[in-house]
């Protein structure tokens, strides 16, 4: 007769350099600390490397989950300001712990909602739907990049809500934090970023 680890128990022993939702994660990195470099794939599967946003202002944006509510209306209102952000000169790099798949699917309906909605353009003309931030996928191993920031829920699997700006030099200048059910100011971060 097989023997089964009781329930509960690891079958294996965990690998020490991946972070479960059981384990501790640090404080949120502060003002003036290093931000954690990663390595992440993007909504197409590309892989991005923190690391290679150097020299320019970053925008980190955890979110809990795509297709909700609250984080659709932030990610529409960053895509239909795309040319504020492009302005001043930030990478964008929204995170959450979805699939890349999920996460493809995603930034088509945000586009999708923005031209059904008559909204993909700016006062300007501009399409605003041409961009957009690029959505990383914080899936394997689960959450580790929001582990490292502090900011993991590990009762949802979820990140909270919350965004780090970093300088060129990859150091944190700004947190913004809100409730999950609360969307963070487009107007307060942009006006963040235009100072870095």
């Amino acid at each position: 007769m097989a023997e089964y680890p009781a329930r509960g128990a690891e079958a294996v022993s965990p690998d020490p350099a991946r972070p479960t939702l059981g384990s501790t994660q640090p404080a949120p990195p502060g003002t003036g600390a290093a931000a954690p470099g990663f390595t992440l794939r993007n909504q197409h599967g590309e892989s991005v490397e923190l690391a290679a946003a150097a020299g320019a202002p970053v925008l980190l944006m955890f979110y809990p989950f795509a297709f909700s509510r609250v984080c659709g209306s932030e990610l529409r209102e960053v895509h239909r300001r795309w040319a504020e952000f492009q302005r001043t000169g930030a990478s964008v790099l929204a995170i959450s712990c979805d699939a890349v798949h999920t996460l493809r699917a995603y930034a088509d309906e945000l586009v999708n909602s923005l031209e059904a909605a008559g909204r993909g353009s700016d006062q300007t003309g501009v399409s605003q739907t041409d961009g957009g931030p690029q959505l990383l996928s914080d899936f394997w191993p689960h959450g580790a990049a929001a582990q490292q920031y502090g900011v993991l829920n590990p009762h949802t699997g979820a990140p909270q809500r919350v965004s780090f700006l970093l300088d060129g030099g990859l150091r944190v200048q700004h947190q913004i934090a809100s409730q999950n059910n609360e969307a963070r100011s487009v107007d307060q971060t942009l006006q963040l970023l235009r100072t870095l």
